[in-house]
């Protein structure tokens, strides 16, 4: 608290609203995972009765992907407000990082898994699919 005098810092001033946000975005993005899985297991049982039921696997995995991979984006941006708001040392900095390194690694991995390829291959195939063919 600052005393007589003293400016508070920017960080006492913005942690108190800052606090429930990060907390809310932490609901949030498990509230997304877990609609993510239960949207994708509806889909996955109406397409056995519609479409094959290797086509349904493959959609349904794609689909678990995409809410997975959208939650943990939504939990990385609370993991950063959260570290905002906290005293910064090097193990708060570190420990973020580690997190949102792991979080990456897995979003890259589930990205890769829904489109079977890597995100700079597609790149690479896109350009050479609008280079003009040969004469």
């Amino acid at each position: 608290m600052a005393g007589f005098g003293e400016r508070p810092s920017a960080t006492s001033l913005i942690a108190p609203v800052l606090e429930p946000v990060a907390l809310c975005l932490e609901v949030f993005g498990i509230a997304v995972i877990v609609a993510g899985v239960v949207v994708a297991s509806v889909t996955y049982l109406r397409d056995c009765y519609a479409n094959s039921a290797e086509l349904a696997y493959i959609r349904y995995r794609a689909n678990l992907g995409r809410g997975i991979l959208l939650g943990l984006e939504i939990l990385i941006g609370a993991d950063i407000i959260a570290t905002i708001i906290s005293p910064l040392t090097w193990g708060s900095v570190g420990l973020l990082g580690l997190v949102v390194l792991i979080r990456t690694f897995l979003s890259f991995s589930l990205e890769a898994e829904i489109d079977g390829e890597w995100p700079w291959q597609r790149k690479s195939r896109q350009s050479r699919a609008m280079q003009p063919a040969p004469d």
